[in-house]
């Protein structure tokens, strides 16, 4: 197997990684299309048999580590981007169980705070997507019960609805100009006629005045969704106005000369006070674009 070289937060340089290089770090593979929570099997139309398994091999997968002494750790930390944060927002609780009550539990979600809004064209676009992921794949499972019981499963599974459910400390890491979710949430293609956005979500320095509204108008929902974590003591934001997608993994974007920063840290610093109780109330939210200088073209986008 060929060895991978990891970076960001998951680095073992103390340069790139000051809190967190010399813990044991476990990188689970994304492999269901589900955020590791559905348990279904179907059949295609061509009669193919379809097994949905996510959530059986996330209990499959921590189950091993808790044998192999995960078991006996008296810090951890559950984490993951874009559909992995979503992972770590569903399962966090459910992780912070498998540990005594003693042991230092928290979550961080990275670029998963997946919003339900119309894109260009007035269709909910996102909505559509997640329900045929809750539906095909029976997600219910790991769904907040005090929310299934007033809303449906498909707005369930909204990060802005799990995260009034969860009780274990937990950061939420993101761009409120995330750049996935304005190429695919808010401008998908086929929501604007011929090429009107194509220029401006390829890269959002060449967006018009306008089109820099309708995406202040995108980080006001996003941010107003936030309220419940903004809120609670025990939890963590930083919130950029980088135009990017994933903040953790890479070295630019974790701890690095040009990483973006708020309140003069960078994402690791931040992370770091808050995980180790260095600082009190530690959430960040910027201002709107083009406000933040920290935030490089050489940022990574989805």
């Amino acid at each position: 197997m060929r060895a991978l070289k990891f970076s960001g937060i998951l680095s073992n340089d103390h340069l790139e990684n000051p809190d967190f290089y010399d813990w044991n770090i476990v990188v689970v593979r994304y492999c269901d299309g589900a955020s590791f929570a559905g348990d279904a099997e179907g059949e295609d139309l061509d009669g193919t048999k379809l097994f949905f398994r996510g959530l059986r091999i996330w209990e499959a997968v921590i189950d091993e580590l808790m044998g192999k002494g995960m078991d006996i750790a008296q810090q951890a930390l559950l984490t993951g981007c874009s559909a992995g944060s979503l992972a770590a927002l569903l399962h966090c609780d459910n992780f912070r169980g498998r540990f005594p009550q003693e042991v230092a539990v928290k979550c961080l979600s990275d670029a998963g705070f997946f919003i339900d809004v119309k894109d260009l064209s007035g269709e909910r676009s996102m909505r559509s997507l997640i329900n045929g992921v809750v539906h095909l794949q029976n997600v219910r499972e790991v769904l907040p019960k005090d929310c299934l019981q007033n809303k449906d499963p498909t707005e369930c599974f909204f990060a802005s609805e799990l995260i009034k459910s969860i009780s274990t400390p937990t950061f939420i890491l993101n761009s409120d100009y995330d750049s996935w979710q304005i190429r695919n949430v808010l401008a998908p293609s086929g929501s604007y006629p011929q090429q009107a956005w194509s220029s401006c979500k390829a890269d959002i320095r060449n967006c018009s005045s306008t089109q820099i509204d309708v995406l202040h108008g995108f980080k006001n929902k996003l941010v107003s969704e936030m309220k419940v974590a903004e809120d609670n003591k025990n939890w963590g934001l930083f919130i950029d106005s980088c135009f990017t997608h994933c903040q953790t993994p890479f070295h630019i974007t974790w701890h690095s000369p040009i990483s973006p920063r708020l309140g003069d840290k960078t994402i690791a610093e931040t992370v770091g006070d808050w995980y180790f109780g260095r600082r009190q109330d530690v959430k960040q939210i910027d201002c709107e674009y083009p406000c933040n200088p920290t935030c490089s073209s050489r940022l990574p986008t989805a």
